[in-house]
């Protein structure tokens, strides 16, 4: 491996990045969306972290790497960064003197591994995958089978194949603010882990079915989504109601919202999570490998 280039000298969180030197060209603070765009050529997961530069965010780029600091992106003080490890070693550097220890390094897997072990400080690197779709893929008369976990994954073997009609679900649709102790209450059985609940900034509305008693049994929502990249979090299905395809149903609703409205949809789901990764797959959305670490 070479040996990557000198980074420049790393300054105070309060002062001016707009003209750093560094042998290799010169790092610049981007201050419009419009930028961003332009130096990561429009890539949905850094446009996407820039969340339309909305106030408290800030990016940077020197070469072919871009850095954008994103507070509270997906619950997260997120740093998406891509570009070369040449050149993302000198900017990461200088990005986490500039925004600070609580932001979590965000991007493709060998990027962040690489700067895992080469950038002082900085824990493990978590793989999860990030995935994306500009178009909704047609629906699948089977349907989907869904389960436990942080994302619909398989039913258990227990379970029987037939529901009964009562749990059958009815057609997607918006929930208004009333319905948010409902949705707040199914995300405590069945996805207690859900970084997207009610309640939550930018979180900014939920989708649902319900069943023949009008009880809620699976949601989704549209949360921290970007000007040209929609956001699909917080799915959930009840236990009763699994294996019925709810979760695909209620997710197709939202994605096809999100294009509408952005022209892209993405989301963020585990690894571990086969189930869930099928089911995005069966939507439309292509799977990237990607990876998180912080400060320790």
């Amino acid at each position: 491996m070479t040996s990557a280039p000198e980074p420049p000298a790393v300054r105070s969180p309060s002062s001016s990045s707009s003209s750093a030197p560094w042998r290799g060209g010169a790092l610049r603070e981007l201050t419009t969306v419009a930028e961003v765009v332009d130096a990561c050529g429009d890539d949905d997961l850094i446009v996407w972290a820039a969340q339309g530069m909305r106030p408290g965010v800030r990016a940077w780029a020197l070469g072919d790497a871009v850095a954008v600091a994103s507070p509270g992106a997906s619950r997260r003080d997120r740093l998406a960064v891509g570009g070369s490890a040449a050149c993302a070693l000198p900017l990461v550097r200088h990005a986490l003197a500039e925004s600070g220890p609580t932001y979590r390094l965000f991007g493709d897997v060998e990027l962040i591994m690489e700067m895992s072990a080469r950038v002082e400080g900085l824990t493990e690197a978590v793989p999860f995958s990030w995935m994306v779709t500009t178009s909704l893929a047609p629906a699948d008369a089977a349907g989907g089978r869904e389960g436990r976990g942080r994302e619909p994954e398989s039913m258990p073997e227990s379970m029987p194949e037939s529901m009964p009609e009562s749990v059958a679900g009815s057609e997607p649709g918006w929930l208004g603010p009333a319905a948010g102790p409902e949705v707040g209450e199914l995300l405590a059985r069945a996805n207690p882990s859900s970084y997207a609940v009610p309640g939550i900034a930018r979180v900014s509305r939920w989708a649902g079915v319900r069943d023949a008693a009008e009880a809620l049994v699976a949601v989704a929502a549209d949360a921290w989504s970007a000007p040209t990249v929609g956001l699909l979090a917080g799915v959930a299905t009840a236990e009763r109601a699994r294996g019925r395809g709810l979760a695909e149903r209620v997710c197709r609703f939202v994605t096809a919202a999100l294009l509408a409205d952005h022209g892209r949809a993405a989301l963020m789901v585990d690894d571990w999570n086969g189930s869930a990764v099928r089911l995005y797959e069966r939507l439309g959305y292509a799977r990237r490998r990607v990876a998180a670490n912080r400060v320790g």
